[in-house]
């Protein structure tokens, strides 16, 4: 059921435009694949007008139909992952199915994968054999090592790419065990590379006629937002090592205690480091020459944090944030999830978005990001039942009902 009602934000005009054309209406992408990385290219694909047919085994579907808190029956999760989406329920080791599969490939722009490497080629949906059918088929393959390489064929979710890529060794505290980033981070980043590399070979294809493969790595989509990582270990030797959370190298910039909890302040810019030292009763260390740039600072950094630490300890988080935002300073507070739901400026973006449930329930999920100008993403449909556009996308493809797998 479709959600019409516009999300939070300011007064609505009186006499609303209808909606623009949403920018990639008319795109064609079959999604294959389950769980998080390979879907959630396509929803952001969806979200912004592609349509999307999913590919999902009968009977159960995508697991992720069943991760975490259900309602109902069904993970809360799948409304946001599977938003804007049909599904169509057929088993790919059915030869029947495998030549649906081909004959929608035909018709599409994009093809999303995220089986492991060679499994595509094991339901004879080879990529090479589509596109010589489609010549303009776009095909993202999104795996843990990629389609190439001497661990190709390891299995490999997105907690072991996040370690592989660097980010898991960064994440604690000194001398500690490092941490999971508490959310599949290395599967979305990698949908959003996939998302990038479908976008530009649109852009291409525009150009040559011609579509291509798109080979993501989950360890690749990680290790590039490394940062400086490499370099610094190319030109020094220099192997960074956890922080909890400072940023190494960067100085002021921290979580500091308060009485009620902690305030994350980012002090690192020249100018700000002054403005934070005056509201902190630290001119001395404001008019300082040998702190006027990061890396006088950096050199300090442990002073610096002591004086901040003084200042706020004895104060509360919400205390420290008015004086900050006084004196410009960056500054925020730690958010839970029910701080985020009841954040106006996240309400006033439309982040909070609603829709409703077959039931007649409400329910909360992320807005569409980014933000286009003229032409916003927008929540369309709800997340599909399993097989819930079989009969209506198999009588576009004009299948006689005889011909129908089972789904």
């Amino acid at each position: 059921m479709e959600d019409t009602t516009p999300p939070a934000g300011p007064a609505a005009d009186p006499s609303p435009m209808p909606p623009s054309p949403l920018p990639l209406a008319g795109l064609k992408v079959l999604e294959l694949g389950q769980l998080i990385a390979g879907p959630f290219a396509a929803k952001t694909l969806a979200d912004f007008g592609a349509e999307v047919i999913k590919i999902e085994a009968p009977g159960a579907g995508d697991p992720l139909r069943r991760w975490r808190l259900l309602k109902d029956g069904t993970s809360v999760w799948w409304q946001v992952q599977a938003r804007n989406k049909r599904s169509l329920a057929l088993d790919l080791k059915d030869p029947a199915a495998q030549d649906i599969v081909r004959r929608l490939a035909d018709e599409s722009d994009v093809l999303v994968e995220n089986f492991r490497p060679g499994a595509l080629e094991g339901y004879g949906l080879d990529p090479a054999a589509l596109m010589a059918r489609n010549p303009k088929l776009i095909v993202l393959r999104i795996s843990g090592y990629g389609q190439t390489g001497p661990y190709r064929d390891k299995p490999g979710f997105g907690v072991v790419a996040e370690a592989m890529g660097g980010l898991r060794h960064l994440t604690a505290e000194p001398g500690r065990t490092p941490v999971r980033v508490g959310v599949s981070i290395g599967d979305t980043l990698a949908g959003l590379h996939g998302v990038i590399g479908v976008l530009t070979a649109l852009h291409e294809r525009q150009r040559s006629g011609r579509g291509q493969v798109i080979d993501v790595a989950l360890y690749e989509a990680v290790f590039n937002c490394m940062e400086s990582l490499l370099p610094e270990y190319s030109a020094f030797g220099a192997v960074r090592e956890p922080a909890g959370s400072a940023l190494p190298g960067i100085a002021p910039s921290n979580a500091y205690r308060c009485k009620d909890g902690h305030a994350l302040i980012a002090g690192n810019g020249d100018s700000i480091f002054k403005r934070l030292m005056a509201a902190i009763a630290r001119d001395d260390l404001g008019r300082d020459p040998t702190l006027a740039d990061n890396a006088g600072r950096v050199a300090r950094v442990a002073e610096i944090d002591a004086a901040i630490g003084v200042w706020t300890a004895p104060q509360t988080v919400a205390a420290v944030l008015v004086a900050l935002d006084a004196a410009a300073v960056p500054a925020g507070r730690i958010y839970t999830v029910a701080d985020i739901a009841a954040d106006p400026h996240y309400a006033a973006r439309g982040m909070l978005d609603q829709l409703t449930m077959a039931d007649g329930s409400r329910l909360a999920v992320p807005g569409i990001c980014p933000k286009l100008s003229r032409t916003p993403g927008r929540h369309r449909r709800n997340a599909p039942t399993l097989g819930q556009d079989n009969a209506a996308v198999l009588a576009e493809l004009a299948v006689p009902k005889k011909a129908t797998p089972a789904g």
